[in-house]
This record gives C-alpha cells, structure tokens and sequence, in this order.
C-alpha cells in the first residue's frame, strides 16, 4: 500500500474549495464557504427538505474470507469566528475489524468532537463464499438545543465538512466499482453509494486500499508529481494559480496571511518556489493512461 499517494489524494479531498484563489477574506467568492460532503444535523436536514443531508453511505465490493478491515473517517470541523472559519482535521478509526466478523446489521461507533455529535456505521453482506459486499455509513446526529441556522454557514460549526472514507484491506482485495471484472458486474451495480464514491487508491494495480470521496474520482487518481503543493481549488492549474498569487500587492499578501494558517502556507510556500521547480510546472505533456484488464 502507498500509503503517501492516498493521504495526498485524500488531502486534496479534504481542502478542495477550503479557501480559493486570491486567498483573501474580502474576495467575493471567500464570503461563502464552499465545501464538498457536508452532513449537516438532522433537524437542519429536515428542515432543508432533504437539500442537506446528515449522512453518507459508501458500498463496495471486497474479496478474501479472511480478510481484516481499517476504516478511517476524515472530515474538517469548521469553528466560528467573527472573521473567518477556520476547520480542524478531524479522524475516526476503526482498525482491524474481522471482515467475515462484521454483522449484516450495521455495527456502530459513536464519536464526538464538541459541539459535534456523529457515528459510524458498518456491516457486510456474503454474496458468495468468498465475496462480501462492505457498507460504511457516516452520520450526523448533533443536536442544534433551539438553535435554529439559517443558512449553511450559519450551520457549518455544527457540521461535518469534506467528509471521506479511507478503506484499507489486509489478506483480501477490492472490487472496482468503476470497471469491474466480467463476474463481479451485477454485485458492483448492486452497490448504493449516497454522497460518496469509492475508488481504487495507492499505485496502479493494487487492491488494498479504496477512497470513498463526495468528489467523484476514477481509480487510482494521482496528485501530479510537479505540484509544490496543495492550493485548494484544483491542483491541475498549479502553474496559473501560483503565478497569480506571487503578482499579489503587498496589501494583498498581508491579507492573505491573516486568513489562517492554511492560506499562510500557501503563501510562504509560493514565495519559496525555486524557480526551477516553477518551470517543471509548464508545459507537462502526459498521455492517456491505459486501462489495466482485470481478470
């Protein structure tokens, strides 16, 4: 397992739209927070119509009876403050659970983050002797006590933000849900995903890790090997975003770096750029990635 490539694919995940470009607390586009796989509370949820939701639900398809099972749920908890929301990293582990052990009832584990209040459901399914069908299902359950929200900022500290799944396997493989083989296509297309996609991480070929993303993904996605980092609002216009923001006024700068430690970084780290690895940054040229055949 590469466990370096999944963690900087689940990272982008986890801040994609956290700040965006120019960075800055007065740009109109930074005035709404803008995130993906947010569960709201249920009360909120409900009042919304089901706009918002208070859960997710990621299915697929694992192989080997012996197979033992880490969950990792990873989420930012968004704090309040009078000028800008900053978010926490947030992980709840579940490790080494006995795949042939999990109930067909979800088994659930409670968490708590203050104000926050969540869980995590999971079971399996035997399809065949050697095949189970794996579900996680993530939720909000944080009671708003009469507080009543009326917007999604307004309910964000009390949300689950950039929600994801981390699934990593031992003595056992997953399923493609994308492409699976020719066998498994009626148990993948029998698979319910609500607000989450799982896809095959780590280096092309393996099968022992997947992520579930509320950002549809294919298999094996890959942060390119140019990029100095995480910039927040897609990682394939590097070259563009930091020459934009090294063109900052001084005045802009300053306001970048009162915006949280995240947004200092990226600057710090842009004006640090050596210019050779700038130029790595032009001009890439890559071709399609073939389609390995699955037996």
């Amino acid at each position: 397992m590469n466990l370096s490539a999944i963690e900087k694919v689940a990272n982008a995940v986890l801040y994609e739209g956290y700040i965006l470009y120019p960075y800055r607390l007065s740009a109109t586009k930074n005035q709404r927070r803008f995130n993906f796989g947010v569960l709201v509370p249920p009360a909120f949820s409900e009042r919304e119509r089901g706009a918002e939701t208070s859960e997710m639900r990621t299915e697929c398809l694992v192989s080997g009876g012996s197979a033992s099972l880490d969950f990792r749920v990873r989420f930012l908890q968004v704090e309040a403050s009078p000028n800008w929301q900053e978010a926490t990293e947030r992980e709840v582990r579940l490790a080494d659970s006995s795949l042939a052990g999990l109930p067909e009832e979800p088994r659930r584990e409670q968490f708590r983050f203050p104000p926050i209040e969540g869980a995590v459901e999971i079971s399996a399914v035997r399809l065949e002797d050697d095949l189970y069908r794996l579900a996680v299902r993530v939720l909000n359950h944080t009671a708003l006590a009469g507080l009543e929200p009326q917007s999604r900022d307004e309910v964000l500290p009390f949300s689950l933000a950039s929600t994801h799944t981390i699934l990593a396997v031992k003595d056992g493989e997953f399923i493609s849900l994308l492409d699976p083989p020719e066998r498994f296509r009626e148990a993948a297309a029998g698979c319910r995903n609500a607000g989450a996609w799982p896809a095959l991480v780590g280096n092309a070929g393996e099968r022992d890790a997947m992520l579930s993303s509320p950002i549809i993904l294919y298999d094996y996605p890959q942060i390119a090997e140019e990029s100095p980092g995480d910039l927040c609002d897609g990682t394939e216009i590097d070259e563009i975003l930091t020459l934009r923001i090294l063109t900052l006024t001084d005045d802009e700068k300053r306001e970048m770096r009162q915006a949280g430690d995240h947004a200092r970084r990226i600057l710090e780290r842009t004006e640090a750029l050596p210019q050779e690895q700038l130029m790595k940054l032009h001009g890439v040229l890559r071709g399609w990635r073939a389609s390995e055949e699955e037996s």
